[in-house]
């Protein structure tokens, strides 16, 4: 499984988890990893250089990308199309900008303390350390922040989104923020994959 990064992980075990125990057909990536029955690969934002680097051991493989915005979404989408061309290979392009925009905000705000507002195309790590930030500093805000505190906090709300903040949802809350069924459709797709294995 093709991954952008280590907190693509983090949430897909932890949301796979969470549908499993909903629909026991639906697979539980932490439990496939456990069994090694999957293996992730965290590919650092670079999927141009994994269109076809794994294709020699000849597996099935699931590839998942952030949207992102245009133009680098459109190059995704071209990437996706070549490698749905390769047999027993799946890639998708989330409807959102991440992983993160999935999470339900009273998820967030269990963690964090914080009412975040944020839409299907906004940065929320973002959104949430920045709101997190303020919500500590009275006599500071966010913008006054450097480039690399911002980053730094930034790269926090991030790990904690993909970690504790799914841990607090719930299969309403992620119906409410997921009505069309994404993940589980993906997650529809690593099943059919893995049966090939």
């Amino acid at each position: 499984m093709v991954v952008e990064g280590t907190h693509d992980i983090e949430f897909l075990t932890r949301i796979s988890t969470l549908l499993h125990a909903e629909q026991p057909a639906l697979p539980d990536l932490a439990a496939m990893e456990g069994n090694r029955q999957l293996i992730f690969f965290p590919i650092g934002g670079h999927p141009r250089a994994w269109i076809k680097r794994l294709a020699p051991l000849q597996l099935a493989e699931f590839h998942i990308y952030d949207a992102e915005r245009p133009p680098e979404s459109e190059q995704r989408e071209m990437l996706i199309a070549q490698i749905n061309r390769r047999p027993r290979c799946r890639a998708v392009l989330t409807q959102k900008r991440s992983l993160e925009n999935y999470l339900h905000p009273r998820a967030i705000e269990a963690v964090a303390d914080i009412t975040p507002t944020f839409g299907d195309q906004d940065c929320v790590a973002s959104e949430v350390a920045q709101k997190v930030f303020d919500s500590r500093h009275n006599d500071y805000c966010w913008e006054l922040l450097d480039h690399r505190p911002r980053v730094k906090l930034r790269n926090r709300a991030k790990h904690w989104l993909n970690t504790s903040a799914v841990e607090q949802m719930t299969v309403p809350l992620l119906q409410e923020r997921d009505p069309d069924g994404e993940i589980i459709s993906w997650l529809e797709t690593i099943a059919q994959l893995a049966e090939t294995a």
